[in-house]
């Protein structure tokens, strides 16, 4: 599937917000999206297709050395293409270049095909968080990409790491 990945700008927030609609029980507005581009803190992708359209889309918040992924979503009709995949792609680069420990996110227990893409990049289950869904009630099962040596010295010396409640 042809397309290109660039940050998400005032001017997507419209075709963003079509697609929360479309993939989502509780969209975020469009003064959501427009909230998330305006924090300095945070950036957006979107994966446009040749004609302009947006295909799919992703958001990540940095704290200190931490990268949150917001919401990740592709247009029903496009999924399975390479999209979501290479959105992550893009993020787990920045992250990497910018020395992040990790990237996490949260996905709906019984989003089987969206935790087949998350492991397939190499995140791994983290956690959960008991009845975070609303419209159906249901757990998330946190995801994270552990990056860094942080983390794979841990694991070498056979050491036990547990993922932050926090999170």
């Amino acid at each position: 599937m042809n397309h290109t990945i660039t940050l998400m700008t005032y001017d997507d927030i419209p075709q963003v917000a079509a697609i929360e609609r479309q993939c989502f029980p509780d969209p975020w507005s469009e003064q959501m999206l427009q909230d998330h581009l305006d924090n300095q803190c945070a950036a957006a992708l979107v994966a446009k297709g040749a004609d302009g359209v947006i295909l799919g889309y992703a958001g990540l918040l940095v704290v200190l050395d931490e990268g949150y992924l917001t919401n990740i979503a592709v247009r029903p009709e496009y999924r399975r293409r390479g999209i979501a995949a290479d959105i992550l792609r893009v993020f787990e680069n920045f992250a990497r270049g910018n020395q992040l420990a990790f990237l996490t996110l949260e996905v709906r227990a019984s989003n089987a095909a969206a935790i087949a893409l998350y492991q397939k990049a190499g995140y791994r289950e983290a956690g959960r968080r008991r009845d975070y869904y609303e419209h159906p009630r249901e757990d998330a099962v946190i995801m994270t990409l552990w990056l860094g040596e942080g983390r794979a010295a841990e694991e070498e010396k056979g050491g036990e790491i547990h993922a932050d409640p926090g999170l």
